[in-house]
């Protein structure tokens, strides 16, 4: 007699191929962001076509990706836009899907919550209905959030803790969140969420506390700057390199059955912490250049969000390869180094 468990993973294989014979292809939504392009090199590296969704823009905004013109195609598209969508999908007709593109600065979510629930939230119901009309055999992967947790009632936080959140952006995560799993047990796509809390990398935006802290202490050590404002120095984070983290979006979507993980490094330090860490490496007594500015208090700060990565290493052997502290080095170099290009270049700062 067949098992009922037999004929589910029968019916997996065949709405899932993974003929490996085959070069894959993957879509990136937000490619241009620090995610998409360290995802789109090691997805390159591995041998893939990558396709990249990029919404039209008046700017350039293609300096992260500017080393992959050559092995990136780049698709028109945008999350407010459901043809675009599905337009790109049947073009690239890919096996995954990474959905990386959100309105993800917190403090803009206070000032613009309905944009951000459109692009946060509504768009990935976009992307799901495209997926499921267009190419149901891709598999998904949907970039979730830490801010989901908000300010949850445990410590550390694993797939099973209750979403609490206190934001307009964690708000559109959750709904994110959700729809991704209610269409993966409704059409059986396959479908994963990566509950990835704060990673960071030279390809983050300067608004971002971590890379502003970094190379404010690279400007003050070149005589750039005489002084940083920060708001609340005892706020706590867990932080990981960003290479580390798409690493882990990568692997999801490799296993036999879908399923949803947290992506950390399992430890908070403070912005104290990081402000002594990034000072330490240019050799400077970080009491005599830094200043607390009420105005860079967010409205609602999230309590002790460290995320539990048992599941993540258990079953896919992932873990994260830089400290804290390596993390903090490798970025303060790489500012002291811009700075100085931009100087030589007669850039302002």
């Amino acid at each position: 007699m067949i098992k009922v468990q037999d004929l589910q993973k029968f019916r997996s294989q065949l709405l899932h191929p993974r003929d490996k014979t085959v070069a894959r292809k993957a879509l990136i939504t937000g490619l241009t962001g620090q995610d998409g392009s360290y995802l789109a090199e090691i997805l390159v590296a591995k041998g893939y076509k990558v396709f990249g969704l990029v919404r039209r823009s008046s700017s350039d905004k293609s300096d992260r990706i500017s080393h992959l013109s050559n092995d990136v195609q780049i698709l028109s598209g945008d999350l407010l836009d459901q043809c675009s969508l599905m337009d790109a999908i049947v073009e690239a007709q890919p096996d995954e899907i990474y959905n990386l593109a959100s309105q993800s600065y917190v403090p803009t979510s206070w000032t613009q919550p309905a944009l951000t629930a459109e692009y946060t939230a509504l768009g990935v119901s976009r992307l799901l209905e495209s997926i499921r009309r267009c190419k149901p055999d891709a598999r998904f992967y949907q970039a979730s959030s830490s801010e989901v947790f908000g300010q949850p009632d445990e410590s550390p936080q694993t797939e099973r803790t209750a979403f609490r959140p206190r934001n307009p952006y964690g708000v559109a995560k959750a709904y994110a969140h959700w729809m991704t799993v209610n269409y993966r047990q409704r059409y059986n796509l396959y479908a994963c969420c990566g509950i990835t809390y704060t990673h960071e990398s030279p390809r983050r935006g300067t608004e971002f506390v971590f890379r502003k802290i970094t190379r404010g202490a690279a400007a003050i050590k070149l005589g750039l700057a005489k002084e940083l404002k920060l708001g609340n120095l005892d706020a706590r984070r867990d932080w990981c390199y960003a290479k580390d983290a798409v690493y882990g979006m990568w692997l999801m979507l490799q296993q036999e059955q879908p399923d949803d993980y947290i992506i950390a490094s399992g430890r908070t330090y403070s912005v104290r912490e990081l402000v002594e860490c990034a000072f330490s490496c240019v050799s400077l007594k970080w009491q005599d250049y830094v200043s607390v500015d009420p105005a860079f208090y967010r409205p609602d700060e999230p309590v002790q969000l460290v995320g539990c990565i048992n599941k993540i290493q258990t079953q896919l052997d992932w873990k994260p390869q830089y400290s804290f502290e390596q993390l903090v080095e490798l970025m303060v170099e790489y500012d002291l180094k811009e700075l100085r290009k931009e100087c030589g270049n007669g850039v302002l700062i």
